[in-house]
């Protein structure tokens, strides 16, 4: 159920907002107890294929919505990029540190290495993973072709991940991933985009103008942007940076290719 005006005004205030939630968690609670004593009176009257006990109680108290809840910014920027590497179609795509779901599912038509400082334990055909520090990444100068770093960079240096603290870790990382694209190659690169701030120690958000800047001797050849608002749309292709400098906390997808 969508909030009005009122409420969601109400609720900028933390003590309000706490008595809110308290009060959402009690009539959660309540409609839990109600619904538990009509599934066990509906399983009382057919045959019993699965026992029921109290200590297997599982309470789900956050899940009963209008809408499927979700990350914009996970879920649209990793279908952004799954597109983009579909379209270069590359022989192999070299991944760093970006969310899971991003490698595992695209490793299902194109071989994908997958690199982070703290290697997942990955089982997949199709797919390698191991460790990578992107303030030294283990690959030859201008020898990738196709590679994606997405809502990494900017924890780098934070120390939230148990990597070293360093105010400019984000720009050494930066200069690694520019170091190794190769001439004519490409690189999906995504990160909050806004007003330029540190939320420390969870990430940097910046302007669409200091990644321009960052990564000087790259194109870019596509910017999508995942507004703030829902109300602006979901994955907004071929955004521009006009409507970038008007976010406050939104995603940047730079499709980049090294000159």
């Amino acid at each position: 159920m969508s909030l009005s005006p009122t409420i969601k005004k109400m609720l900028k205030n933390k003590f309000t907002l706490f008595l809110y939630r308290e009060y959402k968690l009690m009539q959660q609670k309540s409609l839990y107890n109600k619904q538990l004593l009509q599934f066990k009176e509906s399983a009382s009257k057919t045959k019993q294929r699965f026992s029921l006990n109290k200590e297997d109680n599982y309470p789900c108290l956050n899940d009963n919505t209008e809408n499927t809840g979700f990350d914009r910014h996970y879920v649209y920027h990793l279908a952004w990029a799954i597109r983009v590497v579909k379209e270069i179609d590359p022989p192999v795509h070299i991944d760093i540190a970006s969310m899971l779901y991003f490698p595992t599912l695209l490793s299902a038509f194109i071989k994908v290495k997958y690199y982070d400082y703290r290697p997942a334990q990955l089982n997949l055909d199709n797919l390698s993973s191991e460790r990578g520090d992107l303030t030294k990444l283990p690959f030859e100068d201008n020898s990738v072709v196709s590679l994606s770093c997405m809502h990494t960079i900017e924890h780098i240096g934070l120390g939230r991940y148990g990597d070293p603290i360093d105010y400019d870790g984000d720009l050494k990382a930066i200069k690694e991933l520019k170091r190794v694209v190769a001439k004519g190659g490409n690189l999906l690169f995504v990160t909050p985009v806004g007003k330029a701030r540190i939320q420390y120690n969870a990430h940097r958000i910046y302007t669409y103008d200091q990644i321009a800047s960052y990564f000087e001797g790259f194109e870019i050849k596509e910017f999508s942007l995942i507004p703030d608002s829902e109300a602006e749309g979901g994955l907004i292709r071929n955004s521009t940076k006009e409507q970038s400098d008007k976010q406050w906390y939104a995603c940047g997808c730079f499709w980049l290719v090294k000159k």
